[in-house]
């Protein structure tokens, strides 16, 4: 299959990548530039002519496939494959409408190790540290990565073959913009647990960062503390030398730091979790509580651990995520990131042994982070998961299709205003009814992708942090918790394995088979779910609450998802 694009000369077109064979008379992109710009928002206005296709070249002057009886740009010279394979060789050779780093790579050396290397990383704490290395300053701060898990050691081969840089594109509903990043210099194999340890024992590691998401913290869902039981954690604490997780391995680090006499790192916690520097000091000083009480208390002296409230919508990377990329700015790389153009990083400014001047790049320090952080856990996170579960039930594949949902989209919209945003306490300098505003904007960006299995994934971490605390607030206060019991009905409903429509609904918890037992026992006795008390905790002890979910999920079971939301919305639940 060859590969042909508008040739760069011709500037006013959309230069994407497309595939045609002799067996193919078209493709399914494309649109007659005299209705307006290239349908993948590349930037590039209409083609002069209204009688030529200026999306796109179609091999053998073939008529745009969008029918709008447009023939083909005419050919002005001979067309090659234009996709650029990213790499630290091919970067000077990429196209003019992907920016690049204004720095080079040989420049940096590595300040910060970080674990979970996943995609919201690279979407977030990596592309602020690739602005400020932009700026010319803190170029002692490069990511190191390390990885734990046996799953991350795909991720680091394919950054490895293209030099550690990633591609990253921001979409908005009315235009697409792509960046490389090269703020990652270093990428440690799971397999090499010692050239993790000697990073984590280097001087110039001054910060540890982490996005291991929510239930990567060894959190008793109910008592939201750590659990020094949990067998991963007794394992660690029994061979801190040879540590398998996250935590074990900051704590050897830290041991050794110590022993050594150098100063500590900071430990900085990047994901969605409700004081998520002091869930992270609880586990690191848990468990070297377990290794060596003395360590435990030079770590509670010594060692800052800065709460944060990161945002960013970002999905998951898929084979479409790698087509679109080609397509719009001919460029292949293997695990790219797309996410919308909003991003947030709000940070307490404690750290141990210093940090990079992220200010400059739009990060806000705050003395307290706890009133942003409480905003975007419970309005946007607890939002995803309002929304989640009836789209799920009613075979709705991503988000801003949810949301074009009229029942859906009402459904958020009254849960937020009347029963989440009125527990949330004031944010300073924060509206947030525009907060909230905001939020249901972001969610309906059509070209972001993400999917509402996404969303879905991990309720039982999820549901005890972004739902169940605003339920417990408005019952402390006596107030109706209908809407947020009807919200866990549907994740019960959700956890029986089945949509509406009786399509199979595939596992996605790491406690799935125990919760979908649940949900199934709770068709015919709802209190059956609640029983996990791990999870619900002293809210399942609430009649109130007890009442209000047994009849959203016998509603459910009785009349459907859509009926029971129209209920709802009515004030008929």
């Amino acid at each position: 299959m060859a590969v042909h694009a508008v040739p760069t000369k011709h500037p006013l077109f959309c230069r994407r990548t497309i595939r045609v064979s002799d067996s193919d008379p078209a493709l399914p992109y494309g649109q007659n530039a005299a209705f307006g710009n290239c349908l993948e928002n590349t930037g590039y206005p209409p083609a002069p002519r209204a009688d030529r296709c200026g999306c796109e070249y179609l091999a053998k002057n073939r008529a745009c496939d969008q029918n709008t009886g447009a023939s083909a740009l005419p050919p002005t010279e001979d067309l090659k494959d234009v996709t650029v394979h990213l790499s630290a060789e091919t970067l000077s050779t990429l196209p003019d409408t992907i920016e690049r780093p204004r720095y080079a790579a040989s420049s940096l050396t590595g300040g910060i190790v970080h674990f979970g290397v996943g995609n919201f990383h690279r979407a977030h704490q990596a592309v602020y540290l690739d602005d400020l290395f932009n700026t010319g300053s803190d170029h002692d701060w490069a990511l190191v990565g390390a990885g734990v898990r046996p799953s991350d050691e795909a991720m680091r081969q394919t950054l490895e073959k293209q030099d550690w840089l990633t591609t990253v594109v921001e979409q908005e509903a009315d235009k697409t913009g792509a960046r490389v990043t090269a703020a990652m210099i270093d990428y440690l194999s799971p397999n090499d647990p010692d050239a993790i340890l000697a990073r984590l024992s280097d001087p110039a590691i001054r910060i540890v960062s982490l996005t291991i998401t929510e239930g990567g913290y060894y959190i008793d869902p109910a008592t939201q503390r750590f659990a020094p039981d949990h067998p991963d954690i007794v394992r660690d604490a029994g061979a801190i030398d040879t540590p398998r997780t996250v935590f074990g391995y900051i704590v050897a680090g830290l041991r050794r730091r110590r022993a050594d006499g150098t100063p500590p790192f900071t430990v900085m916690s990047c994901d969605n979790i409700p004081g998520n520097g002091h869930v992270t000091e609880n586990a690191v000083r848990g468990l070297a509580a377990l290794v060596d009480p003395e360590l435990a208390e030079w770590i509670a002296a010594n060692v800052a651990f800065p709460n944060s409230m990161v945002d960013r919508i970002t999905p998951a990377t898929s084979d479409r995520e790698r087509a679109l990329l080609e397509q719009n700015f001919g460029v292949s790389d293997g695990w790219p990131v797309f996410c919308e153009e909003f991003r947030q990083w709000v940070m307490e400014d404690r750290f141990s042994s210093g940090r990079p001047a992220l200010e400059k790049v739009g990060v806000t320090f705050v003395e307290d982070v706890a009133p942003y952080e409480l905003m975007k856990i419970r309005i946007l996170n607890g939002g995803h998961a309002t929304i989640a579960y009836p789209a799920a039930l009613m075979d709705i594949h991503f988000v801003h299709e949810a949301m074009e949902n009229e029942l859906v989209r009402a459904f958020l919209a009254k849960v937020e205003k009347e029963e989440i945003i009125p527990v949330v306490p004031p944010v300073p300098d924060t509206d947030l009814a525009s907060y909230f505003a905001l939020i249901e904007r972001r969610f309906s960006n059509p070209k972001i992708g993400d999917t509402v299995s996404r969303l879905c994934l991990d309720g039982s971490n999820r549901q005890p942090k972004f739902i169940l605390p605003s339920a417990a607030d408005r019952l402390a206060a006596g107030q109706s918790v209908t809407g947020l019991a009807l919200v866990s009905a549907l994740w019960c409903r959700y956890c029986y394995g089945k949509s509406d429509s009786g399509r199979p609904i595939a596992p996605n918890d790491d406690n799935w088979d125990r919760l979908q037992a649940a949900a199934r026992a709770a068709k015919d006795d709802p209190k059956a779910f609640l029983a996990m008390d791990d999870i619900f905790g002293l809210v399942a002890e609430n009649p109130a609450y007890v009442a209000a979910f047994t009849h959203a999920l016998e509603t459910l079971w009785s009349v459907g998802c859509r009926e029971t939301l129209t209920r709802y919305l009515d004030g008929r639940l």
